[in-house]
């Protein structure tokens, strides 16, 4: 068995809405992939529905727009759905508005965590929040913020408080050029985890909350602006990407120069995408 492959053309022809990731698809972490921009330049021609799904949360919508441009692309903000945005209704579903909150990340990601009604706190004054939302890798110093977040963790558990762990993107790593990747949130949580794991082994409940891919909100935001299920998703990743878009009962497209592996996808599973897109050009 061999997964088919797809051109941009039959996707367009085949597809009502067509949802893409950023990271590895249509960018890198400071250009545009190869292609990409000529066929998002397309979509706007035609007037394809289109919408980036991604679990980006270090940039606003407006920032994520002037990012976007600053690199060849023309989108709206109402095109864009990033995994911060998600916080709002999960602050609003889990009553969490007012609370204490330490944000890992960059001032877009605290800027999120303000819009859903949380009250940023500095991580030092752990006596002062419950929860602790992992937006980015960056925007604060690396191992001194990881170390206190530990620290703090296990002050709060240590007196028996409760706390709430998010963290918007699940991934683990992503691709930053044709040659190097890097780590991002997901990989954070998994290290604070591990911590807790050590110092709590009794304590099988800790443990972070991850929204966006491969979770079914950012789906479901987009099935709600686009009105369709004849939606297709182009992600690079199997565990977030496609996994999420088969779960919800859409198809999926692997791109061939993102993160995964081609050589190393296991037939039968069912991860496995529809079809392999192996360039935009």
């Amino acid at each position: 068995m061999q997964i088919p492959s797809i051109t941009p053309t039959e996707i367009i022809q085949k597809y009502d809405a067509i949802l893409l990731d950023a990271f590895g698809v249509l960018v890198y972490q400071y250009q545009p992939m190869p292609g990409a921009v000529q066929f998002i330049q397309h979509l706007n021609a035609i007037g394809k529905p289109y919408f980036i799904l991604t679990n980006d949360a270090a940039h606003s919508l407006p920032s994520s727009v002037a990012r976007f441009a600053k690199l060849g692309f023309s989108m709206r903000e109402e095109q864009i759905i990033t995994s911060g945005s998600l916080l709002k209704s999960y602050f609003q579903d889990h009553d969490l508005q007012g609370h204490g909150c330490v944000v890992l990340g960059t001032n877009d990601s605290r800027g999120y965590v303000v819009e859903a009604g949380g009250k940023i706190i500095p991580i030092e004054q752990d006596q002062d929040w419950d929860v602790l939302v992992a937006c980015d890798e960056m925007g604060y110093p690396f191992l001194e913020t990881v170390d206190a977040a530990i620290s703090g963790l296990f002050h709060k558990l240590d007196r028996g408080e409760s706390v709430h762990l998010l963290v918007t993107n699940p991934d683990l790593i992503y691709r930053k050029n044709e040659l190097m990747f890097g780590i991002t949130s997901g990989s954070i949580a998994l290290i604070i985890e591990a911590a807790l794991k050590l110092r709590y082994a009794e304590n099988t409940s800790l443990g972070f909350i991850r929204l966006g891919k491969p979770y079914a909100p950012i789906f479901q935001e987009a099935y709600r602006r686009s009105g369709t299920k004849r939606m297709v998703m182009i992600g690079d990743q199997i565990p977030y990407d496609i996994r999420g878009a088969k779960n919800f009962g859409i198809d999926a497209v692997l791109m061939g120069t993102g993160v995964t592996n081609l050589e190393k996808l296991e037939l039968g599973s069912p991860d496995l995408p529809n079809f392999i897109l192996n360039a935009w050009a």
